[in-house]
C-alpha cells in the first residue's frame, strides 16, 4: 500500500506541477510581472506549502527532529539536488537581482536561525523576528514588481490551473511523504535521518518538479525563483509560524546541518557570480556537494 501510494503521489505531482507552472506563466503575461516574480512569490510559497504543513504539525506535536530537519533539509535538498538536476537539463540563466539580493538574503536568514538555535529554542520572540523579516521579503518583492513590470506576450493558459495544480501538489506530497516516511520507519531508519532526507525530500517534490517543469518549457526564472524563493519562505514563514504556535526545540547536531545549507548556498553564489549562469558543471558540483552531505548522514 506505501509503494502504491508514493507512485500516485508522484503521478499526482507531475501533473500538478505542469498545472501549476502554466497557469503562474499565464498570470506573469496577463499583468506584465517577471517571471522570476512568480518564481519568488507564488510558485514559491505554492511549492513550500508541504513544507509549511508538515514542520507546523510537528512542531503542535513537539517534534524538533521534523520541524527543523524537515526545513533544513528540505533548503540543502532544494538547491543540492533540484538545481543540481535543472541544471543537468538546461542551463539556466540567473537575473542579477538573484546573484545581488535573493541569493544573500537567503543565506542571511539561514545564519539568523543558527543564532536563534544556539540556545536550543526557537522562541515566540524568535518566531516573531523571522515573521518581521518575512514581511520586509514581501515589501521588497513588491518594490521589485513595480520596478520590473514588463511587456510580456499574453499566454491562453487558464490562471486557474494554478489552484487545480496546487491541490494536486499537496495531495502527492502528503501521500509521498506519508508512504516514504512509513517505509523508513520499517527499515529502522532514525528518526533526524528521515527529517533531513525521505521528508525533506517528499516535501521538495513540488519544487523539483515545478523546477525542472519550468525549466523544460524554457521558464528559467520561474525555476530559479522557485528554489531561492522557497528556501526564504521555508525558514522566514514556516518556521516563524511554527515559533509563534509553541517554541521550537533545536537541537545541537541542527546546526552543522544549517552551516552546510549556507554552504551550499554559497558553492551556489560561486558558480553563478561571474555567469550569470547555473551550466552543467556547476549543476554537477552542487550534485556532489550534496552527496557528500548524505554520505555523512549516513555516519
Amino acid at each position: 500500500m506505501n509503494i502504491i501510494l508514493l507512485v500516485l503521489g508522484f503521478i499526482l505531482l507531475l501533473k500538478g506541477a505542469d498545472w501549476f507552472v502554466d497557469g503562474a506563466s499565464s498570470i506573469a503575461s496577463r499583468f506584465g510581472i517577471p517571471q522570476l516574480i512568480i518564481g519568488l512569490t507564488i510558485v514559491a510559497m505554492g511549492t513550500s506549502l508541504p513544507e509549511a504543513f508538515v514542520s507546523i504539525t510537528a512542531a503542535l506535536k513537539s517534534n524538533a527532529a521534523i520541524t527543523i530537519g524537515n526545513v533544513v533539509g528540505s533548503n540543502i535538498l532544494n538547491i543540492g539536488i533540484i538545481l543540481g538536476i535543472t541544471a543537468l537539463i538546461r542551463p539556466l540563466h540567473i537575473q542579477n537581482s538573484t546573484i545581488k539580493y535573493e541569493m544573500p538574503f537567503m543565506m542571511l536568514v539561514t545564519l539568523v536561525l543558527i543564532l536563534q538555535g544556539i540556545n536550543k529554542n526557537i522562541s515566540h520572540l524568535d518566531g516573531i523576528v523571522l515573521w518581521l523579516f518575512f514581511l520586509g521579503y514581501l515589501y521588497y518583492i513588491f518594490r521589485m514588481t513595480k520596478n520590473q513590470t514588463e511587456e510580456t506576450e499574453i499566454k491562453k493558459t487558464n490562471p486557474l490551473f494554478i489552484p487545480l495544480g496546487l491541490v494536486c501538489l499537496m495531495i502527492g506530497s502528503n501521500f509521498a511523504v506519508d508512504a516514504a516516511t512509513n517505509i523508513a520507519i520499517s527499515l529502522g531508519v532514525s528518526q533526524r535521518f528521515i527529517g533531513l532526507t525521505i521528508v525533506a525530500l517528499g516535501t521538495s517534490l513540488p519544487e523539483l518538479v515545478t523546477s525542472v517543469t519550468a525549466a523544460k518549457k524554457g521558464n528559467a526564472d520561474i525555476a530559479i525563483g522557485n528554489i531561492i524563493g522557497s528556501n526564504i519562505f521555508n525558514i522566514l514563514f514556516v518556521v516563524g509560524s511554527s515559533a509563534l504556535i509553541t517554541p521550537v526545540p533545536f537541537e545541537s547536531h541542527f546546526l552543522i546541518d544549517s552551516f552546510v545549507a549556507i554552504f551550499i548556498g554559497l558553492v551556489l553564489y560561486v558558480c553563478t557570480k561571474k555567469t550569470r549562469v547555473l551550466d552543467k558543471k556547476a549543476g554537477i558540483l552542487l550534485l556532489v556537494t550534496y552527496l557528500i552531505y548524505f554520505i555523512y548522514l549516513l555516519y
